[in-house]
């Protein structure tokens, strides 16, 4: 079956706190054909936590292999477990006209936009206004010790370190009119010519129009 366009795999990272997951909660809810990229890890389900839902759970050599068959655009080790986006589903996605959106750090986006689907990502990284504000937001959550504050602070300038790598850029100073820039972003991104399989085929009865008027 012909689809209008090809879906996008919109890439959205940032430094924790800058309200990355907040916009890409603010995206689903604009548009609800978004759907998010289940990742695929090797940790045990928790309780209540489903196959195919919260994440695909896979033993060491399962996930070992998916990724030696190419099977996953993106994966890293985390306290001695693997996690990783599964190429088939997205791919499937894709292909059907619709967008997967991926939560991930700099280090996954740049293995996805270095994947075989790489031509179809669309990546945006969100800025804090200021660094005093990040660790404001980050305490305001009152969820993390100080220790932890700490650590994920001196892991941000590491990932801000990597912006000039992604398409768009932008500073999230006021959620609203961030989550604006966003949505005319991915309005914009869905018309590029790679993401609309049947232009050539508009083009070409244009053409034939005009050998007809001759």
């Amino acid at each position: 079956m012909s689809v209008d366009r090809r879906g996008l795999l919109i890439i959205l990272s940032s430094p924790s706190g800058a309200g990355k997951s907040t916009l890409a909660r603010g995206m689903m809810e604009w548009d609800p054909s978004l759907s998010f990229s289940v990742s695929a890890t090797t940790r045990k389900p928790r309780k209540g936590e489903e196959h195919g839902r919260e994440y695909y759970f896979h033993n060491h050599d399962e996930f070992r292999k998916i990724v030696d068959d190419d099977g996953m655009l993106e994966h890293a080790e985390v306290f001695d477990n693997f996690y990783g986006s599964p190429r088939a589903p997205v791919e499937t996605a894709i292909k059907a006209g619709r967008d997967v959106l991926f939560d991930i750090d700099w280090q996954g986006g740049q293995q996805v936009r270095n994947s075989v689907l790489g031509k179809h990502t669309l990546s945006i990284f969100i800025l804090p206004p200021s660094i005093t504000e990040l660790e404001r937001r980050l305490r305001s959550r009152g969820q993390d010790t100080d220790e932890v504050i700490s650590n994920r602070m001196q892991k941000s300038r590491d990932e801000i370190s990597h912006w000039p790598e992604y398409d768009y850029v932008l500073v999230n100073d006021n959620l609203d009119v961030t989550a604006e820039k966003l949505k005319t972003i991915i309005s914009a991104e869905r018309l590029r010519i790679s993401q609309q399989p049947n232009l050539v085929e508009t083009v070409r009865v244009l053409n034939s129009e005009f050998e007809d008027r001759k």
